[in-house]
């Protein structure tokens, strides 16, 4: 029953974290693993929904950290590459191009506003699960919220992250 009723909402967050099928599978499945095993120290049944979400966050971390220690730090620039162009109509926007957008955010921002306009997440929800105080969660959706209407608008704009040039060290 559980896992029918959070799976879909999980595996959706996982991806929209790890940006790839395999690892948003993984994540979800780490997730119930955990809960299999841990899930009976939730004292109030109630906050399942946070348990479970602060935990799939808690392992995409994990993952990223592990993963920061064993790549390479050779990239094949063509591989990773940002798309070109632009959307073929900037208004209305379909979902692909708002998807496109929140993928160039910072990993902050962009898993705030998952959390809030996809995930239906409060914000107490979402500082349980990040770990934050209410007030950055805030400040995250809202800066999230201004970089994403930038980046809509005109597409060609640059990310939160400017690119080093070879002036800066």
């Amino acid at each position: 029953m559980l896992v029918e009723q959070h799976y879909t909402n999980l595996y959706r967050f996982a991806f929209s974290l790890a940006r790839d099928q395999s690892a948003a599978w993984d994540l979800t499945q780490q997730t119930f693993y955990v809960w299999a095993k841990k899930g009976h120290q939730l004292r109030d049944p109630g906050k399942v929904k946070s348990w479970l979400f602060t935990t799939l966050y808690r392992e995409f971390l994990a993952t990223c950290r592990r993963d920061r220690h064993f790549t390479s730090d050779e990239m094949n620039e063509d591989e990773h590459a940002a798309p070109q162009g632009a959307p073929d109509a900037l208004y209305p926007f379909d979902s692909a191009s708002v998807h496109e957008a929140l993928g160039k955010l910072k990993d902050e921002s962009r898993v705030a506003l998952t959390l809030f306009y996809l995930k239906s997440n409060s914000y107490k929800e979402i500082a349980e699960i990040l770990g934050v105080p209410i007030g950055t969660v805030m400040s995250r959706i809202s800066r999230g919220k201004a970089e994403l209407r930038k980046l809509l608008s005109d597409p060609t704009a640059p990310a939160e992250r400017p690119a080093k040039t070879e002036d800066q060290p």
